[in-house]
């Protein structure tokens, strides 16, 4: 595999096809990831992106703390790993140290690291809206770096012919999940 970098103004087309997403923080020292299916995109220039990161999670404090995050889009390899820190949290538990699969690389920008074996990666700086937050738990981030993994992301789009075990994930309920199919033109 390789990283692959993306330009920015195509971001958004690392998860607008509706995957689920691994959340990375990090702050004074501590990191946690957690799953969360509740994105989206939200511009184009500079890119923008939407997460809802529940008040109760480990994460959101370390969110807030340092303002920054990643999303790393994971893939049907990895649906063990994506349930496993979707139901357990960091408070409780190092993830990093018990999750099987579980490892991290440094992103370029942000003190968020990325989550290893994923199939892409935006690197995330805050954009601050308390009203949002508090009431909706709806974070917005702007992408400052994002990555692809070239097997299954080049040319600005997604074909994961022959990579079935690599397809993104989109969760529907109860650690059940579709995987995109075929693309078509139209």
């Amino acid at each position: 595999m390789t990283r692959t970098a993306v330009p920015l103004e195509k971001a958004y087309r690392l998860h607008n096809h509706g995957p689920t997403v691994l959340v990375s923080a990090a702050h004074d020292g501590h990191v946690n990831v957690m799953a969360a299916a509740w994105n989206m995109p939200l511009d184009f220039t500079p890119p923008k992106v939407a997460v809802v990161i529940d008040r109760n999670t480990y994460t959101r404090g370390l969110v807030e703390g340092s303002g920054e995050f990643t999303l790393s889009v994971p893939c049907a390899a990895q649906v063990a790993l994506t349930n496993t820190v979707g139901d357990c949290s960091g408070r409780d538990v190092d993830k990093a140290a018990t999750v099987t699969g579980l490892s991290y690389s440094p992103a370029s920008l942000v003190s968020a690291p990325l989550v290893d074996g994923c199939v892409a990666w935006m690197e995330c700086r805050v954009l601050r809206e308390p009203h949002i937050e508090k009431t909706y738990d709806l974070f917005l981030g702007v992408v400052v770096a994002a990555w692809a993994d070239d097997r299954v992301f080049h040319d600005g789009r997604w074909n994961f012919e022959g990579h079935d075990d690599l397809r993104t994930l989109h969760h529907v309920a109860g650690g059940n999940y579709f995987l995109p199919g075929a693309s078509i033109a139209g």
